[in-house]
């Protein structure tokens, strides 16, 4: 009986957000919602008089840089999903069960940042058609050599898998919940539970291990670590790009971002919604040693691309890495990284210094310097490429209020989009098995 009442209080703390709608709630989608309508108002202006709004392109102010910040936040976004779908699949994969109550939240991360991520590429492209005339048309012939239409197939199959993996584990939630979940929300209920059966969850298991088991391998080997990073290194004639260590910095990158996203996240709802036993303080403190291990390896891989660029290299490499050394922009993102990296070393090896609310602010840090690298690196690779036959125009970049917008644009649709699923669908787990284990 007294286990039974430890589930009971558990599960209603995790139904608590599909309660009735809060000041706070309001509030919180006001504020994004007014972000999304700004950045609508700005994209309808870059619609209505096209890229040159931005000053981007092979010729003009930006001196041959035709991407800046769109690209940029597109690799940013693509690295979050990829690093949030990683902290899901490993918690289910190798039982890490410290994280099991930021699983779903993790999953939840992956599909609305993938989803931003590819609206990125329609503002880039300047006309939302041109996915269907110069896209999808030409697809048979590009996928057979240009690594761009590589990655967008890397990025629907990834994205197939992540709603699959969602689906599949959120099923046995619902139907044990159905009594007990909005009814407004009935239909879409019995749309993602067709066809359920109790009898079906010892399968249901083993297909999300199994697919948990072919994300772990495909994102470092072909996704965040593949695919993305072929994009650039495979352009010799960009030679701050051209680099074998492409693909784990970026799937450094993507992981810390990740988990710092994960841990805020984590923390806005905890705070929400009185959360202090369903994603305890141990929870944070692990998430925030582990963020500190991969900050340290994307440090370390900035450190080779430094020595071998600066050290005795080829022409183009050696201005191309003079070029980024010199730029305030990208110390400021190091420094930020490496304040974060310390703090929370420090936490972890000395338990004593752990504060909650300082892991989640120290979080936000290399979430941010993370976009700031990325963008850097496609302004600086395009600024300095091999055969530079730019310089008769001569420019700089500097982004415009359009671009600016999207990021705001896009942390506003990230939040509206855990605001909306927060309503319809419970984002931790029930499984009673995962409360007080350790791992």
């Amino acid at each position: 009986m007294r286990a039974r009442s430890r589930v009971e209080t558990r599960v209603d703390q995790i139904l608590r957000p599909l309660g009735n709608p809060t000041i706070k709630y309001y509030l919180t989608v006001a504020i994004a919602g007014a972000g999304l309508l700004w950045f609508l108002l700005a994209w309808a202006w870059q619609l209505k008089y096209g890229l040159i709004v931005t000053g981007l392109g092979d010729w003009g102010t930006t001196g041959g840089v035709p991407w800046g910040i769109y690209i940029g936040s597109f690799i940013w976004w693509v690295g979050i999903s990829h690093g949030g779908i990683l902290i899901s699949a490993g918690v289910r994969l190798f039982k890490l069960k410290v994280f099991y109550p930021v699983a779903r939240l993790a999953e939840l991360l992956t599909v609305g940042a993938l989803t931003i991520a590819g609206l990125f590429i329609i503002i880039d492209l300047g006309r939302p058609d041109r996915v269907v005339v110069s896209v999808i048309r030409n697809y048979v012939l590009t996928i057979q050599t240009s690594p761009l239409a590589w990655d967008l197939t890397v990025i629907t199959l990834y994205f197939i898998m992540t709603a699959t993996y969602l689906l599949l584990t959120i099923r046995h939630d619902i139907y044990v919940l159905r009594r007990r979940l909005p009814a407004r929300f009935a239909p879409v209920y019995q749309l993602l539970t067709n066809g359920y059966s109790p009898e079906e969850d010892e399968k249901v298991s083993r297909m999300a291990w199994w697919l948990a088991f072919a994300v772990v391998l495909l994102a470092p080997f072909l996704l965040h670590g593949g695919v993305i990073p072929w994009l650039f290194q495979l352009i010799a004639s960009m030679p701050a790009w051209y680099s074998a260590i492409q693909a784990p910095t970026f799937l450094s990158i993507a992981l810390t971002s990740a988990f710092g996203s994960v841990i805020i996240i984590s923390y806005i709802f905890r705070r929400l919604y009185g959360w202090e036993e369903l994603i305890p303080d141990k929870a944070f403190r692990r998430m925030g040693s582990v963020l500190a291990l991969v900050g340290l390896f994307f440090l370390w891989l900035q450190l080779q691309a430094i020595m071998t660029g600066a050290f005795a290299a080829p022409v183009g490499v050696r201005t191309a890495t003079e070029a980024k050394m010199e730029d305030p922009i990208y110390w400021t993102a190091i420094g930020l990284v490496i304040a974060a990296v310390l703090y929370l070393g420090a936490q972890t090896i000395w338990p004593a210094l752990f504060s909650m609310k300082r892991v989640v602010l120290v979080s936000i840090i290399p979430v941010v310097a993370t976009l700031f690298e990325k963008t850097l690196f496609i302004v600086e690779g395009l600024a300095n490429p091999l055969f530079d036959i730019y310089k008769a125009v001569p420019g700089h970049y500097i982004p415009t209020w359009v671009e600016i917008s999207s990021i705001i644009g896009g942390v506003s649709m990230l939040a509206l989009w855990f605001a909306v699923i927060s309503k319809v669908l419970p984002i931790i787990e029930v499984e009673a098995e995962h409360e007080g284990q350790e791992e």
